[in-house]
């Protein structure tokens, strides 16, 4: 459902004159204030009497109809069972349609479509192929406003579903997977705006009003929810993506689409994404996109050739245009994090800290970039400290970046709490604390790390 479809849940006692002012039955109004006050303290037995009655006698009356309805019908439908739950179940269904007919502006046709999928799914009304078939409208044919994390998930798993029933081919599951995960990183980059904001007034030390508050709980709440999917679509797919599977299938179609610049950025990034780039596919792919589409894209996976190369130089010059060219700040971090993942896969600390740096300049909300820093610093504890307690002592920079990660990203949350902990657990113990005589002073690290940390008094 589209956000600003709820903001009239503030209270239905203040419903507008206007609103009644539509109803053609007067029972309608009462009926509308009664279900109303009912449902808001989830009385839904005592408001579905009243809630049906508008629901037949004035569907168009008030959008309150649909969203308390569709609360009001999900209840009786977990009581229910047999030929009363599958009545229900039609009436839900009937609910989603009619909320877009009257109410067009603030519903969708995929945001219907795809909770009707939800609903057939949950109930086993439906087919799996029938479910799938509903999701793909919603998503072939209003895939802006296909949203919700879970039919997202649902839908593509249900492609792979399809593939191994022998009913679609490997390039529409890749295909399904490319826009699957476009639509959730174009979700997350707006989440990222909101999240970037608010982390920038938590930092500065400024109060976040209500609204203010609501906004930034619900930017952490989808982000996580989004993180989930990704990484769940990401095990569907599974081995189906191998490079003995991905590389025979791009060299298939290769002439076919060499001219496709969609095709040829999804592939290249699929081979680079699974780790495929050393093969010969790769430089094809890369030297048509940068000839069809030159772009960030095309002259990062040129920095890419050149590093498998060794030309050093010359791959900091693909990636550093790739950086300039970009002006949409979500993709510039996104390039400048792969950029540091790849130097600090090949050893360069310093550099992919760098990196890192800059991911945190362009969005202050990416966890994942806090948790690569983490990394880079338990990683070079025997290189910090001129005693093993000062170098063990590393340790807990690394767990205060992994702590950040979860504060500012919802969406490393759980993954960078476990990161933190494993990182105190391999720093001084209060044993060792205590034996030291160090307890409450502060250590300076002389190494690339710089910075001190203190150590807890015990």
């Amino acid at each position: 459902m589209k956000k600003e479809g709820l903001l009239f849940l503030a209270g239905l006692i203040g419903i507008s004159s206007a609103a009644f002012s539509q109803a053609q039955n007067p029972e309608c109004m009462t009926n509308l204030s009664v279900f109303g006050e009912h449902a808001k303290v989830k009385n839904y037995e005592a408001a579905y009497e009243p809630w049906k009655m508008v629901f037949d006698n004035c569907p168009d009356l008030h959008p309150a109809t649909y969203v308390y309805g569709e609360r009001i019908l999900k209840d009786r439908i977990e009581k229910s069972e047999g030929t009363e739950q599958q009545e229900l179940i039609n009436t839900l269904m009937s609910v989603y349609d009619k909320e877009l007919e009257y109410f067009p502006t603030r519903y969708s046709k995929a945001d219907v479509l795809a909770k009707k999928a939800l609903l057939m799914y949950d109930q086993k009304t439906a087919t799996p192929s029938e479910i799938f078939a509903v999701l793909d409208d919603a998503f072939q044919n209003d895939r802006a406003n296909f949203s919700s994390p879970k039919a997202l998930y649902l839908y593509f798993s249900l492609m792979v579903d399809e593939y191994n029933a022998g009913n679609k081919d490997l390039q529409q599951v890749f295909d399904t997977y490319d826009g699957v995960n476009e639509r959730i990183d174009e979700e997350l980059a707006s989440l990222s705006k909101v999240l970037d904001q608010y982390v920038a007034k938590e930092e500065a030390g400024e109060a976040l009003d209500t609204k203010s508050k609501q906004l930034f709980n619900n930017a952490k709440i989808n982000t996580a929810s989004y993180g989930t999917i990704s990484n769940s679509i990401d095990s569907k797919l599974g081995d189906l993506a191998d490079c003995e599977n991905l590389i025979p299938l791009l060299e298939k179609n290769f002439e076919a689409k060499k001219g496709d610049a969609q095709w040829l950025r999804r592939s290249a990034a699929r081979m680079d994404g699974k780790e495929c780039s050393d093969d010969p596919m790769f430089i094809k792919l890369v030297e048509a996109l940068h000839q069809v589409e030159p772009s960030s894209r095309s002259a990062y996976y040129l920095g890419v050739l050149n590093d498998k190369k060794g030309n050093t130089a010359e791959a900091m010059k693909y990636y550093n245009e790739s950086v300039s060219l970009e002006t949409d700040s979500y993709a510039k971090a996104n390039t400048l994090f792969k950029i540091g993942v790849k130097y600090k896969n090949s050893g360069k600390k310093t550099t992919a800290y760098k990196y890192f740096k800059q991911v945190l300049d362009v969005q202050p909300s990416n966890g994942k970039a806090y948790l690569q820093i983490a990394s880079l610093y338990a990683g070079s504890a025997n290189e910090c400290g001129a005693t093993p307690f000062e170098k063990r002592a590393v340790y807990w920079k690394a767990a205060e970046m992994a702590r950040k990660a979860g504060q500012v990203d919802p969406s490393v949350k759980a993954h960078a709490a476990q990161t933190a902990a494993s990182y105190e657990g391999r720093a001084p113990s209060k044993q060792d604390i205590f034996s030291s005589g160090r307890a409450g002073e502060t250590i300076q690290f002389n190494c690339w790390i710089g910075g001190s940390v203190k150590v807890p008094n015990i």
